[in-house]
């Protein structure tokens, strides 16, 4: 096998359209390609996909010990943070800063939790290695 990289992050979602209102409007991924049932936001990396939740599986995703999070670089996590508290959005964590930089996590509509990153390292765009001391050893 040879991974090349993540092509999609799959999120099973309870209600799609406010899921895409969260993902899109609030959070401001742009829409790739959106069908009925599937709906894939970003525009480099991976995607993150949305698609309906089954009715009768039981839903879990809201444990950052054991469950979904979901990481987002952003270039100022408290100016982010104070306009999704501004837009109503649940902040699961206040900021807590490490050597490798800020962060905070917040809530998105089916529970899942969003973890908001401002790196401290040179490469800003970087995905990989900052996390360490934000997400459980």
């Amino acid at each position: 096998m040879n991974v090349k990289k993540v092509g999609n992050v799959l999120l099973a979602v309870k209600d799609l359209d406010k899921s895409l209102e969260f993902y899109h409007e609030l959070i401001g991924l742009p829409i790739k390609n959106q069908r009925r049932s599937w709906i894939d936001l970003g525009t480099s990396g991976a995607l993150l996909s949305l698609h309906p939740a089954s009715l009768t599986a039981q839903h879990s995703g809201s444990s950052i010990d054991n469950g979904i999070t979901i990481g987002f670089l952003v270039g100022d996590v408290k100016s982010a943070v104070e306009e999704l508290r501004e837009k109503g959005v649940t902040i699961h964590r206040d900021i807590v800063e490490k050597d490798a930089g800020k962060n905070a996590v917040i809530v998105d509509p089916d529970e899942y939790l969003i973890s908001l990153f401002e790196p401290n390292f040179e490469d800003k765009d970087q995905q990989t290695g900052g996390y360490q001391g934000f997400t459980p050893a």
